[in-house]
């Protein structure tokens, strides 16, 4: 597994990390706030198809992605943004936001300043059996909301069609 030293030089290779199944999609924890003493969080992202997540609003950090792979398309504020591999989408805290993946799904890296979302993803996500994408299944949405307050984040409306 990754290296720590009393540097606080970190790394992991490929595959390595933490694994959750988190509301469909498959989130691998590169760092978080043990790692970077709650500077930032990166969480490698894979995803199916036409995935989703609820409108929300993060009210303690700022959230990033790298679109790696497929397209995604972003909805900050008013702004729509397609977003092609390579493609660099920032959302500052306080702005609601939501995305939906490309008809070949889509990897992308997801940053946050400071590290808590790390936190929530551990928290509201099932550890996963394997590095693929859950099996489809039913999202609890009341304990998705619950734990996304204490986060301080909250779910405003619904995945976009």
């Amino acid at each position: 597994m990754g290296t720590k030293t009393k540097d606080r030089v970190y790394s992991l290779a490929d595959g390595e990390g933490p694994a959750y199944w988190f509301v469909g999609a498959l989130l691998q924890h590169k760092a978080g706030t043990l790692e970077t003493e709650g500077r930032l969080a990166l969480l490698d992202q894979t995803m199916p198809p036409g995935y989703a997540v609820p409108r929300h609003i993060h009210f303690n950090e700022d959230e990033a992605w790298y679109v790696l792979d497929g397209s995604m398309t972003f909805y900050c504020g008013e702004r729509v943004i397609d977003a092609a591999e390579r493609s660099w989408v920032f959302a500052p805290r306080g702005v609601v936001h939501t995305f939906k993946v490309g008809t070949k799904g889509a990897r992308a890296l997801t940053l946050a300043f400071p590290s808590t979302f790390a936190d929530f993803v551990a928290e509201m996500g099932e550890q996963a059996a394997k590095l693929t994408v859950p099996p489809p299944g039913p999202v609890d949405e009341r304990r998705l909301s619950e734990v996304a307050h204490k986060y301080g984040i909250e779910i405003v409306g619904p995945p976009p069609d």
